[in-house]
């Protein structure tokens, strides 16, 4: 594939469906985790420029997150399990969206713009290999329709690890 992205659509459904064959393609043959990681990031972050602030993956290592390839300002390198969105996401093994991250109890701040954010943990099994932590600077950027195709997202990568 190219390796550029080509977004044509404006509503998010629609970037959604054409972002999603397109990372496909990136990863499909690729066996570099953090080549995989990165153009995801990438993608995710040049389809929603508007919208989305920071992207990237925290990898599970022992009993904590560890930065991994992101897009975005300089991030927080270490979370512990249990602790902010991202923590809690990977303790949980469920998504979590934060319409107003002033409002979470716990929350990191590792970007003081931003202002919502949704983690996706990605698993095997019940075994925790990462997640995936979207942020924007805007309230309420994220719903189920983001929660459906980062999910759909974070099952192609699970598959990598």
């Amino acid at each position: 594939m190219d390796s550029f992205v080509i977004v044509t659509k404006s509503g998010k459904r629609d970037v959604y469906e054409e972002i999603l064959p397109q990372i496909e393609s990136l990863i499909r043959d690729e066996t570099d985790l953090v080549a995989n990681l990165a153009n995801t990031a990438s993608v995710l972050r040049m389809a929603f420029p508007d919208r989305i602030s920071w992207v990237g993956f925290y990898l599970a290592r022992a009993n904590e997150l560890v930065l991994g390839p992101f897009q975005g300002k300089p991030a927080c390198v270490r979370v512990q399990l249990g602790r902010g969105v991202c923590g809690t996401a990977a303790l949980s093994r469920k998504t979590v969206i934060v319409p107003n991250v002033d409002e979470f109890p716990g929350h990191i701040v590792c970007d003081p713009d931003s202002r919502s954010e949704i983690v996706i943990p990605m698993l095997r099994g019940e075994n925790l290999l990462a997640v995936l932590d979207v942020d924007s600077s805007s309230l309420g950027s994220f719903d189920e329709t983001d929660k459906e195709y980062l999910e759909k997202i974070g099952k192609l990568l699970e598959k990598k690890f």
